[in-house]
C-alpha cells in the first residue's frame, strides 16, 4: 500500500485524532504474514493498514517515516522487534509495538494464518 504521509492525520497516543488507528504489519520479507494482515484488515473502518518487511530484500521495506505514521506496530516475531530497536530507535520510542508471535510457515492468506491474525490482535483492534 502506498501512502501520502502528509495527508495522513496527526496523531496523539494508540488513536489517530480522526478516529482511525494507523496500524502497521511487519515481518521479515514483507511477503505473505503482513501482507496477508494488511489485506485482512484493510476493510475494518476505523484502521488504516500497512505491511512491511524489515529484511534487506523486503519488497515494501519499513522506513523511519512510515514508523512515525503508525500508531501501533505488530511484528510477527521477537527478532522483527529487536531490528526495529537496533534500526529505527528513535521511530519507535512511545510506540505500542506487539510481538505476535507468528512464525514464517504460512503461505499468503492461509486461512489458518488469518484466524491467528485475528485472535491475537483482537484486544488491540477490535
Amino acid at each position: 500500500m502506498n501512502f501520502d504521509f502528509q495527508s495522513q492525520p496527526e496523531t496523539t497516543g494508540a488513536v489517530a485524532v480522526a478516529g482511525r488507528i494507523n496500524t502497521l504489519f511487519v515481518c521479515g520479507p514483507g511477503r505473505m504474514r503482513s501482507l496477508t494482515a494488511e489485506q485482512v484488515f484493510a476493510t475494518r473502518s476505523h484502521l488504516r493498514v500497512a505491511a512491511a518487511g524489515i529484511n534487506a530484500d523486503a519488497t515494501h521495506p519499513v522506513t523511519a517515516e512510515l514508523l512515525n505514521w503508525a500508531d501501533i506496530v505488530f511484528v510477527m516475531e521477537d527478532v522483527h522487534r529487536n531490528r526495529l530497536t537496533e534500526r529505527f530507535a528513535d521511530a519507535i520510542r512511545g510506540k505500542t509495538v506487539v510481538s505476535l508471535g507468528i512464525p514464517d510457515r504460512y503461505e499468503y492468506m492461509d486461512p489458518q494464518l488469518v484466524r491467528l491474525l485475528k485472535t491475537k490482535t483482537a484486544k488491540y483492534l477490535d
